[in-house]
């Protein structure tokens, strides 16, 4: 090793022969398995080193069909939507008293009937939008508002999937941002546009997007609002960006940051007052661009001050929206402090929508006095595509390296010397000191090898304890390169269902033997994106206060008098969102397989949709477990220990007076609530009244611990039986059955 560092630090043109060398001689290095003789002795190298490449084989395809195929939402309809170096963003609303007390467009009660929307949630307008009305789109980002009387217009960027560049979009709302009808591509040029700062001056509409890409500040005026525009003049021929104009003062305004004059890692804020025979252009502020120098949306005036809208970006492009006070703002002098924006942070990471960065927002007035405001978030930071590609690339490198060491190390596989000279190249035969150190190489390559395979004997205790181990290191490394190449953004996001997304309550019911379930439970599903609060419904015991809980969405315990199972289902006025998901507290799932739930019910609203199917059949019934109803292909009961359903409808239909004899067999069995529900169900409609959703998997947490409620199947089932007979007495007969496999997603498998 001290000869080759002197060789290249003395001679370069050595160095480079050497590099050259190794380029020719690698095809003609022979790779051979190791002599039968030595396999007979061993304990079969070669066929260990294939069962450790069957083995990462297997267990990789397993963690892709277990954990990323189940998640994959690939919609062989939607052209555009795909992962983008620049991120995934999204456009949200947000209403309040004023600009510092705004909240998400969930915690109105907007909602939309027509999508089983109850409530509306966040994000508002996606890359979806665009994409389905024939304008491929990877994401939308930069909103701006133009009110028009009670009419919204948004315009944003919209990143295209076949140009790779950014256009103006628009799109319209009647019902103040709830509901968003995209109307096509406002302005697209040869060259990249964002940021469309739109405004009104003299009875004209103007927009003023950003495109330094082509080195000028454009002013456009509406011809046909809002799809028309033509080039009204160029205000500056510099490459600035994201400019923002106001009227402060008497004088109109403009910030924007100037590329020209930036320093490494510093954004200037540049000024310019515009009026008649004015333009006055003059660098007021520089600052790290962690401090908000580039601009992150429209300024505003409120209560008489300014403000201006900044974006951090430390650590990441557009990590975060900084708000800044202006205190002085004159030809000689610019001073503004950091205020608080009021807007709460996202705790649920990747799986917000705006979890792990916001950068952009618009906020205007409305005609009522009230406040609405636009922001663009983000899932994932900035090149998370291409990371994610880099080190899947990296741990598969890592993979096949790591394969070829046990190949050594076992004797499977072994470097033999350089094909004769005969063969040889006759830039090598030119060059002998080159050929030789190649070879001298390769041999004490083989001399390492004979010296590690005599330590690490496949035969040995040690031997195949660190064998083991390596395989093990492989396997991890095919999972991790999995998981990087084709496991998406690592988020699992909520399902859009009508073009919107919406909300939903988790309900379980526990006592304090189970506060272990409970906690872990918790901690799990309140990072689940579409869970808008979990209620816990206290039945027995000293209940814990709502702080002990890890939990990033609110948690309210719900205490009983009586200790019944009919407590789950009772109606409950608090609860702010029409789905609600009954979940047992000793069931774990994932996120994803939530969300899938979710997004079925949201189609099929009046019916209970559920991961536990059972096929309840025979004469007289008989309370089976899911094997039979697979056997049969079908099922007509969903347990309602972990099932989607309508709060409204579903927790009065239980309550009624009908439901009366049928509540006091639940309270005289301590069992059966479920089945009640499915009879209730069944009894008002001919139609169908159940949907099964298969979970790529399902974890029972009460197996860890002693605090199961049926512990004794057999038992368990008897009663359910014994139910099952009253129930159909009193309420009619279960339909017959529905077969599995008969959505086209395949989610019912």
């Amino acid at each position: 090793m001290g000869g080759r560092k002197g060789m290249r630090a003395e001679n370069p043109r050595a160095a480079w022969d050497y590099c050259r060398c190794c380029l020719f001689m690698a095809p003609r290095i022979r790779w051979r398995w190791a002599p039968l003789g030595f396999l007979a002795r061993s304990t079969s190298a070669v066929s260990f080193l294939l069962g450790s490449l069957a083995a990462s084989g297997l267990v990789a395809v397993a963690f892709f069909w277990l954990v990323i195929s189940s998640s994959r939402r690939s919609d062989p309809t939607l052209v555009g939507c795909r992962p983008d170096s620049e991120g995934s963003w999204s456009v949200g609303v947000y209403y309040g008293k004023s600009p510092f007390s705004l909240s998400p467009i969930e915690l109105h009660g907007s909602s939309n009937a027509n999508n089983s929307a109850w409530p509306i949630a966040n994000p508002v307008l996606t890359c979806a939008s665009p994409s389905r009305a024939g304008h491929p789109s990877n994401f939308v980002a930069d909103p701006f508002l133009y009110v028009q009387d009670s009419v919204l217009y948004l315009f944003f960027e919209s990143k295209s999937t076949t140009t790779m560049k950014g256009d103006i979009g628009v799109a319209r709302s009647f019902d103040q941002g709830g509901t968003w009808e995209f109307l096509g591509i406002a302005l697209e040029e040869d060259w990249h546009l964002s940021y469309p700062f739109i405004f009104s001056y003299q009875n004209q509409i103007y927009m003023m997007p950003e495109g330094n890409k082509k080195g000028e500040l454009r002013l456009y005026r509406a011809v046909n609002f809002p799809l028309k525009w033509t080039l009204e003049k160029v205000l500056i021929r510099k490459p600035l960006v994201d400019a923002s104009l106001i009227q402060y003062e008497g004088h109109y305004w403009l910030f924007a940051s100037d590329f020209t004059r930036m320093q490494s890692l510093k954004y200037g804020t540049v000024a310019h007052r515009l009026g008649p025979g004015n333009n006055i252009q003059k660098i007021l502020y520089r600052a790290d661009k962690s401090l908000g120098a580039r601009n992150g949306g429209r300024p505003f005036i409120y209560e008489g001050s300014l403000y201006r809208l900044g974006q951090d970006c430390g650590g990441t492009y557009g990590r975060r929206i900084q708000i800044y006070k202006v205190e002085k703002l004159n030809r000689e002098e610019f001073k503004e402090v950091p205020v608080k924006l009021g807007i709460e942070e996202p705790k649920k990471g990747r799986n917000a929508w705006n979890g792990i960065r916001y950068h952009h927002l618009d906020t205007q007035q409305l005609p009522s006095g009230n406040w609405i405001a636009v922001m663009d978030g983000d899932r994932v930071p900035s090149g998370d595509s291409t990371t994610r590609f880099l080190l899947g690339c990296t741990f598969t490198l890592l993979l096949l390296l790591l394969i070829m060491s046990i190949g050594f190390f076992v004797g499977a596989v072994n470097c033999c010397a350089i094909s004769s000279r005969r063969n040889e190249s006759s830039w090598l035969r030119t060059r002998p000191h080159i050929n030789l150190r190649a070879r001298r190489y390769l041999a004490g390559m083989n001399r390492y090898g004979s010296s590690i395979r005599a330590r690490v004997n496949p035969k040995t205790c040690s031997g195949k304890v660190v064998l083991s181990f390596l395989v093990l290191v492989g396997i991890a490394f095919a999972c991790t390169s999995v998981h990087f190449l084709l496991g998406g953004n690592g988020a699992e996001e909520a399902y859009m269902f009508g073009g919107q997304y919406s909300q939903f309550t988790m309900v379980t019911m526990t006592y304090e033997a189970r506060i272990w379930n409970l906690k872990l439970y918790v901690k799990h599903y309140s990072r689940c994106e579409s869970v808008r609060e979990i209620v816990v419904v206290w039945n027995k015991g000293k209940p814990p206060s709502e702080e002990e809980f890890d939990s990033v969405v609110p948690v309210r315990i719900r205490v009983e008098e009586l200790n019944s199972l009919n407590n789950r289902f009772k109606v409950d006025p608090l609860i702010k969102t029409r789905a609600v998901l009954e979940l047992d507290d000793d069931i774990m799932m994932a996120c994803d397989d939530i969300e899938k739930g979710f997004r079925v019910w949201r189609e099929n609203p009046d019916r209970l949709v559920g991961f536990y199917p059972r096929l309840v059949d025979g004469s007289p019934l008989q309370y089976r477990n899911e094997r039979y109803a697979r056997g049969k292909n079908g099922y007509n009961v969903i347990l309602t220990g972990a099932a989607f359903m309508d709060s409204e409808y579903a927790f009065k239909r239980y309550g009624s007076q009908e439901a009366t004899e049928g509540r006091a067999l639940v309270n005289q069995f301590f069992n059966c609530e479920d089945l009640l529900m499915n009879f209730l169900y069944s009894n008002v409609s001919s139609e169908r009244t159940v949907e099964y959703v298969h979970p790529a998997w399902a974890i029972d947490t009460s197996k860890l611990s002693t605090a199961a409620i049926s512990r004794n199947t057999q038992v368990h089932y008897d009663i359910r039986t014994n139910c099952l007979s009253k129930f159909s007495a009193l309420y009619g007969a279960l339909p017959s059955k529905w077969e599995f496999a008969s959505r086209a997603d395949g989610w019912d498998r």
